[in-house]
């Protein structure tokens, strides 16, 4: 299967983290911040200088992820300040993915109600009536926009975002009848935190045609202690699901790229030491 990084989980420098990469044999890079800047942020003359070091090192971008729509809450609306500030990022980055060749651009969704729906009584006392609704007119027009340019939007699986499951991913795309351009980024480590079984759950929710992109890393969550642990891959939760998902995805001829997410340390706070103790079972299973 076609392996990649999310090269700042190594180093902001991206010399350094594609040097790394061509060390273990991982083709596609995938961006989030190159120096000290968010993709969507560097200049023309930046862009250009990330363009020759990817074609240096033979490296394919495989996703440019930043934050868009992040933070927001389901008091905001289309248009307001905040959108519209979040959908002039994404322009910039289609246009940095333009130029990079970027098949993906990754969006959020907004800061999470925890219950939506709801049966039996939770429906009038429990649910966060709305708020669901909210967020579809928010992502519409980054839809259209993605549609217009001829790129595919992948929405992250986050910990505390509106679609923190393949569950709601699945029906965010459903909601805006937009399978032909919008599908999921599946990081099933995030989705522990609402207890999502990454196998055979998960997959379940995406394996025909919703999945565009995948981020591996390993956690523990305790969720009644607000209490989040990254894990060196295989001593987390995930460790007997990550070879199930492997095999389905393989078995599935799922095309897209999966990339290692290294935002493991072992305590002396450097990621680069944490990734190099987890990529070994990376490429051992889903190479």
């Amino acid at each position: 299967m076609k392996l990649g990084l999310i090269c700042d989980g190594v180093s902001r420098d991206l010399a350094h983290a594609l040097t790394v990469m061509d060390e273990f044999d991982l083709e596609y890079a995938e961006l989030q911040f190159v120096g000290e800047k968010e993709v969507g942020d560097h200049s023309r003359q930046e862009i250009l200088d990330i363009k020759s070091l990817l074609k240096t090192h033979g490296k394919p971008v495989s996703c440019l992820s930043r934050h868009v729509f992040a933070g927001m809450t389901t008091a905001n609306r289309p248009g307001d300040a905040l959108h519209v500030k979040h959908m002039d990022a994404l322009k910039r980055v289609m246009e940095m993915a333009h130029e990079l060749n970027s098949p993906l651009v990754r969006i959020m969704t907004q800061r999470k109600e925890q219950i939506l729906w709801g049966r039996y009584g939770a429906e009038k006392w429990n649910v966060a009536h709305g708020a669901w609704e909210t967020m579809l007119p928010m992502i519409a027009p980054a839809v259209e926009l993605a549609r217009a340019e001829g790129l595919t939007l992948v929405v992250e699986t986050g910990n505390g975002t509106m679609v923190n499951s393949n569950y709601t991913a699945r029906k965010l795309i459903d909601d805006l009848d937009a399978k032909d351009t919008l599908k999921v980024l599946w990081d099933p480590a995030n989705n522990c935190w609402c207890h999502e079984r990454a196998f055979p759950d998960g997959y379940d929710e995406v394996r025909d045609g919703y999945l565009g992109h995948v981020h591996i890393k390993d956690v523990k969550v305790d969720t009644p202690r607000a209490t989040l642990e990254v894990r060196r891959m295989g001593d987390g939760q995930l460790a007997d699901q990550f070879k199930p998902m492997a095999d389905a995805l393989k078995a599935d001829k799922y095309d897209g790229v999966i990339s290692f997410e290294s935002v493991y340390h072992p305590g002396n706070g450097n990621f680069e030491d944490g990734f190099r103790q987890s990529v070994g079972l990376f490429r051992q299973l889903y190479a």
